[in-house]
């Protein structure tokens, strides 16, 4: 249980993680149409993510598998694309653990 709540605190420390977070609560506001997979319901694809943040694929990729590993967004494969969505569970759980602890 420890290492999942340092993995979530890990991840969430870095304010790219966190502004990926906040923009896919609503993805719809803040990415264009995707040609695959429904915003909502696949999440946004990679390739977005990455043009948004303005940073290297290799350091977008670090930033979702940091998100990844620590449960707060789910990633789905559609064709050659990887779109990520949030877990909203994963987040309330980590918000009610915070609570908790503090």
């Amino acid at each position: 249980m420890k290492d999942a709540l340092d993995r979530q605190l890990k991840a969430i420390a870095n304010p790219h993680r966190r502004q990926i977070l906040e923009w896919l609560k609503d993805p719809r506001a803040h990415f264009p149409p995707q040609v695959d997979g429904d915003l909502v319901e696949d999440g946004a694809c990679a390739v977005f993510i990455m043009d948004k943040l303005g940073l290297a694929q290799p350091t977008t990729a670090q930033h979702l598998k940091a998100l990844v590993d620590a449960g707060l967004i789910l990633p789905k494969r559609i064709r050659q694309w990887t779109f990520y969505r949030r877990d909203e569970a994963a987040i309330a759980d980590l918000g009610k653990m915070l609570a908790e602890r503090l």
